[in-house]
């Protein structure tokens, strides 16, 4: 039609052909273009990025006669993404027009490969250029890193600074109070979206919902998944994932038959809530006949992680042998998760003989997970029997295997306190933990030290137990906390039974309710019970 000699229309022309997956169409635009400017080269540096052509894009730069910042800006961004951050750094040093976007990118690759000090140096040196997408990249990274508390204090900052936050940066401090079990700062965002009236679209929607839930306010996360006006795949999938990890084994099926009412289609990750869900709520006849009906049905082919979760639901059901058959009968060869969730059976079951050959699996596919060693130790430990114990033990030593520490964290006036198991040196928490053990007593608990490694006596098994993180958490929260309100508790790792125990008599003793986030699922205690009726 006359138009093969417009260079701004075969630009894009040219974008549309990366955009849409055909870099091969892009290409044969980009070379039959009668004449190229800088635009339509900066679009084929682009194009060669979107789909790591590192080399190509390279020598195209370099083969430039002018550049604009736009240029330089491409290079760095195609170096990030193909993680050559250092290559990325000497492209940006070089540049003689840094503007905004460049700083960016440059942070945004730091960011993500993970190496946050040369970000924050980046991030200082802009000083008055930063944007709010400088202050989202840098939030983000902070979350992505595993740094929740670093990125909400930067955001306190961002809102000093009186920089406007976007959706995105709620996207990321609602993960970061996820992952940190804050409550209340995540309700203090939830009030600022309201304020400020942003949309609440899905993204942001199903970030409000996983916040909620991984804090353990599920009444909230309802409210707001019923309050959207569009759900999609991933809320419903939080929803069911949600109730499963808080023990609401039924509501979360429930929650499976009303979305398929809705005309949406489960995929892989609704199966692996839905068999979780199972899984903590004893339901096994439903679980099987979910997991049979995956591929006949719903044309799903299970992968490793729905066998890991079928595996985990029969053993803690007490199906070890079922358990074991399904393993062998797996299509793919079992993981170190599948294998774990047997041995942690094994343990609750009290089965030594089979706990011994699953140890044997996993510590050929890992040998230095310390988690393994320590569930066969529990294992011995609870049957008495001490020279295997002590073989654990000095295996883990020759090995260098050490086991993960256990840690908690509870929020108190938006501030975020951790814990680490056995620390004597917050004398006035412990002192006040021993009172709180005095009292409890009183009322009939007893310590259980069967999961306590060393054959050591009695007395010094409970001051093993007394310290755990989650126990010093809470007392901390009963020292600092308004009467009434609840305690909340985030736990890297597995609760104990002793300690699982000793917060019930809390709860009813106190007369407080305590919600704890360990690494497998909520647990609500209140009045001396507790919502997994014991089952974890």
């Amino acid at each position: 039609m006359g138009f093969e000699f417009d260079v701004i229309l075969l630009t894009g022309l040219l974008d549309f052909y990366a955009k849409v997956g055909d870099l091969g169409s892009a290409r044969k635009v980009f070379v039959e273009m009668p004449e190229r400017d800088v635009i339509a080269t900066n679009a084929m540096i682009s194009a060669f990025s979107r789909y790591g052509c590192v080399e190509e894009a390279k020598q195209l730069f370099e083969n430039m006669s002018q550049r604009n910042s736009a240029s330089w800006n491409s290079l760095i961004t195609c170096y990030c993404k193909s993680s050559e951050v250092h290559n990325a750094r000497l492209i940006f040093d070089r540049n003689p027009m840094k503007d905004v976007v460049s700083w960016n990118a440059m942070i945004d690759g730091y960011c993500k490969s993970e190496q946050m000090v040369k970000a924050d140096e980046l991030f200082v040196e802009m000083e008055f250029m930063k944007n709010v997408v400088t202050w989202n990249t840098m939030i983000a990274g902070y979350v992505q890193c595993g740094e929740f508390v670093r990125a909400i204090n930067l955001f306190q900052r961002m809102l000093s600074e009186e920089v406007k936050p976007t959706e995105v940066t709620m996207v990321s401090l609602l993960s970061a109070c996820a992952h940190l079990g804050a409550l209340d700062m995540g309700e203090w965002i939830h009030g600022y979206i309201r304020t400020k009236k942003i949309m609440i679209d899905f993204i942001l929607g199903n970030a409000l919902i996983d916040m909620y839930f991984k804090c353990g306010n599920v009444e909230a996360a309802i409210q707001v998944f019923h309050g959207l006006h569009d759900r999609n795949i991933f809320c419903w999938n939080s929803v069911i994932i949600g109730l499963g990890m808080h023990g609401y084994g039924k509501e979360a099926v429930d929650a499976f038959i009303a979305m398929e009412r809705e005309g949406i289609k489960p995929d892989g990750v609704t199966f692996v809530g839905l068999l979780c869900s199972c899984s903590h709520s004893g339901l096994v006849s439903v679980g099987r006949s979910y997991f049979s009906e995956m591929k006949i049905v719903y044309g799903i082919e299970p992968g490793i992680e729905h066998y890991g979760c079928m595996i985990d639901l029969l053993g803690r059901s007490g199906c070890l042998q079922e358990a074991l058959e399904l393993i062998k009968s797996m299509p793919m060869k079992p993981n170190a998760v599948v294998w774990g969730g047997l041995l942690r059976a094994c343990h609750k079951h009290k089965d030594a003989k089979l706990g011994e050959q699953v140890t044997d699996n996993l510590l050929s596919l890992d040998p230095h997970d310390g988690g393994n060693y320590v569930f066969l130790s529990n294992l011995y430990a609870s049957l008495n029997r001490w020279t295997e114990v002590d073989q654990c033990r000095k295996l883990m030593i020759k090995r260098g295997v050490r086991k993960t520490p256990g840690c908690s964290s509870i929020e108190v006036e938006n501030i975020v306190y951790e814990f680490v198991a056995g620390d004597t040196s917050r004398t006035q928490i412990n002192v006040f933990l021993d009172k709180i053990v005095k009292e409890v007593q009183a009322h009939g608990y007893e310590p259980d030290t069967t999961t306590v490694l060393h054959d050591v006596e009695d007395e010094e098994k409970e001051s093993v137990v007394r310290y755990h993180s989650e126990r010093i958490a809470v007392a901390f929260g009963l020292m600092t906390m308004q009467p009434g309100r609840i305690i909340r508790v985030v736990k890297n790792l597995r609760t104990c039974d002793d300690c699982h125990t000793f917060m019930k008599f809390i709860s009813n003793v106190y007369k407080r309710e305590i919600i704890m986030r360990d690494r497998n699922r909520f647990h609500h205690f209140r009045n001396g019970y507790c919502s997994c009726n014991d089952y974890w």
